[in-house]
């Protein structure tokens, strides 16, 4: 298993600033992507100018596999991206306690419809999709970093997203409130929706927390 003597050496990619709160007491490296592939790519890049020896991709992800629920937490073995498989480190993978899945995907767009998820789970096979993982593993692997993922379930493979989900965040990896609000007004129909999303985001990062307390020794 790879060891690591100190928590700084750990570096997390991730697109939510309130996913970076998440890790705020580890003492780990964090930087922010803002939510896309060129912003992890950027992200990833400067921990690697940190001089971290690990990158790990964390936060949320879209369900793919129709068994998953919010709050599912998975590391998987490898991340697909453009039709290209990157092997996830297999020390690391136990470090954040074991691989639980065969992949999850990392998409340019969310995926916002249920069919979209469908023929993304048909076609791939994996359990999940994020937007950043892939840019995550291709840059570690450019400098032979070791990389991993560890990510939560949010939207399940059955839902359908609002358009006000849809909105993008800015590169701060803040929820932009204003467009959110304007798209609210606009379609008041999606409320309940978002509502939906809001609870089962906060499932999806207290599933992490306890991950993250349960492997706290490696992370203190």
């Amino acid at each position: 298993m790879v060891e690591y003597s100190e928590p700084s050496k750990i570096g997390f990619v991730v697109g939510l600033s309130a996913e970076a709160r998440l890790l705020r007491h580890t003492g780990c490296a964090v930087e922010i992507g803002g939510g896309d592939a060129p912003g992890a790519a950027r992200a990833a890049n400067r921990l690697i100018e940190k001089k971290v020896g690990a990158i790990i991709s964390f936060g949320l992800a879209g369900g793919l596999n129709p068994m998953l629920r919010p709050g599912a937490v998975l590391v998987p073995q490898a991340v697909i991206d453009d039709e290209e498989v990157f092997s996830c480190d297999n020390g690391l993978m136990e470090m954040l306690g074991g691989a639980n899945s065969r992949f999850v995907i990392s998409s340019q767009h969310i995926a916002e419809s249920a069919a979209e998820k469908r023929r993304l789970f048909e076609h791939s096979g994996a359990d999940a999709v994020d937007l950043e993982s892939g840019a995550v593993a291709r840059a570690a692997l450019a400098n032979a970093i070791p990389f991993a993922v560890l990510r939560a379930v949010t939207d399940p493979a059955q839902r359908n997203l609002p358009p006000a989900a849809l909105i993008a965040l800015n590169s701060a990896g803040d929820i932009k409130i204003t467009a959110v609000l304007a798209s609210v007004l606009k379609q008041p129909t999606q409320i309940p929706a978002l509502l939906a999303i809001a609870s089962d985001a906060a499932k999806a990062r207290a599933a992490l927390i306890q991950r993250l307390q349960e492997r706290q020794r490696f992370f203190a």
